[in-house]
């Protein structure tokens, strides 16, 4: 039986900082909370408006997902919430099927949040973590920068005051070429003033000449605050100038009190259409909450376990349906923000959910005259950050295929939506991932002289004999590329008259699938044919066990050896040998 301490911590990991809780902790938690939640409110009511959802849900989000984690989740930084790309995520799954913010909108956005998590705490009970993971990381990082220019593109309709149509890039051009001459400059003015305010007052509080007054940490604080103070600046200006009679819209009226806990309406037919959505959502969500909180795990040298994140995450996406809100995942800013901060453990997002319950309950009518043209500049400065085409440049100097899945990845997103380009994007990675695997690379090798290493032929000074060829595949054999071999054997032998012996170095082979190992038994069978026999080297352990019980080992006209050095040695002497006699 189990010690009855390890299984608490497996089931609730929030065990492991609670006993060791102590004064100074809070006291650099409760730092981390205040600063963190000077992001947390404009950047939830902001998010809440990008998935088309009243602000208020943006603040629910903030609540009990991030208690959840705290007390399930191994990352002791990671701030869960809504975050600007999942909330495009859900406004894409969304909006072809309901009216946006009408109710049955925010009741399906309160469902898919519930099927996320569902779906992600399902993969993390049954430990198939490893399956999200599959999506390649050039894939993961065009899709996101893809996202991050339809998120930017998303907020011009408040900036602007006109009914924008986003589903995608072409879409976009094509509405905003008809709503052309409807145009409201007086939002423009106001979101592009708030734009350079958090473009450039950043610049002027670090520039040097400003750095004798003003402390590098009080500096940093501020810039990390400017969305909220911008937020206090905005709603002095709107109240001071009446600005809502020159036709800039406004927040309006947000309901005080703490999030709704209910479950939300549900079908099966309303399940079965949001399905698609909820499963491209939970594969995202974990793959950028998991990258994150790695990183952080590496700087706090604290073990993190995926399948436990999956339920953790997928707990905070339950909990966040069943508080009127909308998927949520782990912010890389706030996360950011919380680590610099000082954050100790996962107690900072407790205390930054309390502060949220308190904004909720008693200053929601603080931000009543708040202009959308505001929120929309937030979000607008904060993503494009993202936008950034080096990572392509540099993906396809490296691998031409990967190169192609993040172009293609790219515009599937832009030009069709979000949820195709993604699963575009993971096809072609596979497909061309089976084209490499297909087209392996295979050399002929031989000996560096004075040592027991061998290279290929092609790239250095080796010592080979006529009658002996050694081959070296550096990949699995298995059905894609076992042709190729049999094709690089056959080319070897037809420009090689004297050939008596075929060595097949097997130090990069993991494993050998039915058809490739039919294969072998044809080519050991042609070459005997021949008068050339077929040898192995350096066949791991596992390969070697599953060979052991094939027909190939008995019918094998050469023989297996432990080092490709051995092998050429045996080789030479009985050639020497027979040449001698």
């Amino acid at each position: 039986m189990k010690p009855l301490k390890p299984r608490l911590e497996s089931i609730f990991p929030a065990w492991r900082w609670l006993q060791h809780y102590h004064g100074g902790k809070f006291k650099a938690d409760l730092l981390a909370a205040l600063i963190v939640i000077a992001m947390l409110v404009p950047q939830g009511m902001a998010y809440a408006i990008v998935a088309g959802l009243p602000p208020i849900t943006g603040l629910y989000a903030s609540v009990l997902p991030m208690i959840i984690y705290a007390m399930i989740g191994g990352s002791p930084t990671l701030s869960i919430g809504p975050v600007a790309l999942i909330s495009m995520m859900t406004f894409a799954t969304l909006n072809p099927l309901f009216e946006v913010g009408s109710p049955v909108y925010i009741q399906a956005a309160c469902l898919l949040a519930v099927m996320v998590g569902v779906i992600s705490l399902l993969l993390g009970i049954f430990k198939f973590g490893f399956l999200i993971r599959l999506i390649s990381h050039p894939v993961i990082k065009s899709f996101i920068i893809a996202s991050a220019v339809l998120i930017a593109l998303s907020q011009v309709r408040l900036l602007i005051d006109v009914p924008l149509k986003i589903d995608n890039l072409s879409v976009f051009l094509l509405s905003f070429w008809q709503y052309l001459p409807y145009i409201h400059v007086e939002p423009l003015i106001m979101g592009s003033i708030g734009m350079l305010f958090l473009i450039f007052v950043p610049r002027l509080l670090r520039s040097p000449w400003l750095s004798p007054y003003i402390s590098a940490s009080y500096s940093a604080f501020i810039i990390k605050a400017l969305p909220l103070l911008m937020i206090f600046l905005a709603l002095a200006v709107m109240q001071r100038f009446n600005l809502q009679d020159y036709g800039i819209k406004t927040v309006g009226d947000i309901p005080s009190g703490f999030p709704p806990i209910n479950m939300p309406f549900w079908s099966w037919d309303l399940v079965m259409q949001l399905l698609p959505g909820a499963l491209m959502i939970a594969m995202v969500s974990f793959v950028e909450s998991i990258s994150i909180a790695q990183a952080t795990a590496f700087q706090n040298r604290s073990a993190l376990n995926s399948n436990q994140e999956l339920v953790a995450l997928g707990l905070a996406n339950l909990s966040a349906g069943l508080s009127s809100s909308f998927p949520v995942t782990g912010s890389l800013s706030r996360t950011v923000v919380n680590a610099d901060a000082g954050a100790r453990t996962p107690m900072a997002g407790v205390i930054s959910s309390i502060f949220i319950v308190i904004v909720s309950l008693y200053f929601t009518g603080v931000f009543r005259e708040l202009p959308l043209a505001i929120l929309a500049a937030t979000i607008m400065v904060s993503i494009w950050k993202l936008v950034d085409f080096k990572p392509f440049i540099q993906t396809w100097r490296y691998s031409k295929a990967d190169g192609i899945a993040m172009w293609v990845t790219f515009f599937g997103v832009l030009f069709i939506d979000i949820s195709t380009g993604l699963i575009i994007g993971i096809v072609s990675t596979f497909v061309l991932l089976l084209w490499r695997i297909s087209r392996p690379h295979i050399a002929v090798i031989g000996l560096i002289e004075g040592t027991q290493h061998f290279r290929n032929i092609h790239r250095h000074q080796v010592m080979t004999r006529p009658e002996i060829v050694s081959v070296r595949i550096d990949e699995s054999l298995t059905f894609l590329n076992i042709n190729s071999l049999n094709e690089f054997i056959i080319s070897e032998i037809s420009q090689n008259t004297e050939l008596k012996h075929v060595i097949l170095n097997c130090s990069s082979v993991s494993n050998i699938d039915l058809s490739a190992l039919e294969m072998l038994e044809d080519i050991n069978t042609e070459l005997h044919n021949i008068g050339v026999r077929l040898h192995f080297s350096e066949v791991k352990g596992p390969v070697m066990d599953r060979l052991n019980q094939s027909q190939l080992i008995l019918q094998l006209h050469g023989q297996v050896f432990l080092t490709h050095y051995q092998a050429v040695n045996a080789l030479q002497h009985d050639l020497d040998h027979y040449i001698h006699i």
